[in-house]
């Protein structure tokens, strides 16, 4: 079985980028690296897997985009906040949390076979 390098390479990024955040999180006075480490290590091993469910289904491919965009928005507007000391953009860090919750809702609803929208 093929496997989605995209999300495969994801995953390994978001390890290295989480193993960066403790170390930044270790020599700085702002909570924001703290915070982004586990989120990017927890993120590191599900793009792993949806590396594999990704080309078995679109839904479970579909919840892999939502939650990169998540990330991006999410982890970006606390970086923004770190090193320009404002935000990515209003409400940045609100619309990446929601769209977490709703990628991994997305990722979970695979689980149910009348809503996996199975590729040709």
């Amino acid at each position: 079985m093929e496997i989605n390098r995209v999300f495969a390479g994801l995953g390994g990024l978001f390890g290295a980028a989480g193993i960066a955040a403790y170390a930044a999180a270790a020599h700085s006075t702002s909570g924001h690296m703290a915070t982004i480490a586990p989120i990017l290590f927890i993120h590191a091993p599900a793009f792993l897997s949806l590396s594999f469910l990704g080309k078995l289904s679109r839904a479970s491919y579909l919840g892999g985009l939502i939650l990169i965009l998540g990330l991006i928005f999410f982890i970006g507007d606390l970086v923004s906040r770190d090193f320009n000391g404002d935000r990515l953009f209003a409400f940045a860090a609100p619309l990446g949390g929601s769209l977490l919750i709703l990628g991994w809702i997305v990722v979970a609803a695979t689980a149910f076979k009348a809503l996996d929208f199975k590729r040709d």
